[in-house]
Parts: structure tokens; C-alpha cells; sequence
């Protein structure tokens, strides 16, 4: 049976650590910037954690499960 392959779009947007966390860039930065506050901004150039509800689904399609 031939290996699974990875979706690539979901390799480009989400990275999963050793212990098996998958983390994620945060959305709203593309425009309507200027109404955001400096603190909010900054919050948002954080990478953070997925959900366990989901992580499992994303490592799946990334062909790590």
C-alpha cells in the first residue's frame, strides 16, 4: 500500500513541535489595522497552540498519525 501523502497547504501553515503540539500562526493582521491597538497587534504576531480537538485532525492530514 503506497505511503499517505501530506497536504502541503497544511505543512505551510501549521508545524508541530517534538512533543507533539501543533502550532499556528494567528489571523486578523491582513488589513483594518489601523483601528487595532499596538498591544493587540503585538498579541497577534504570537505563534500559538492548537486546540486538542483539532491538532489531531491536522496531524492526520499531515501524515503524521
Amino acid at each position: 500500500m503506497p505511503k499517505q501523502k501530506a497536504k502541503k497547504s497544511l505543512s505551510r501553515r501549521f508545524r508541530v513541535t517534538k512533543n507533539g503540539k501543533v502550532l499556528r500562526r494567528q489571523g486578523f493582521r491582513g488589513h483594518l489595522n489601523v483601528k487595532k491597538s499596538s498591544k493587540h497587534k503585538r498579541a497577534l504576531k504570537r505563534i500559538v497552540q492548537m486546540q486538542k480537538v483539532y491538532s489531531k485532525k491536522i496531524k492526520k492530514a499531515l501524515g503524521l498519525e
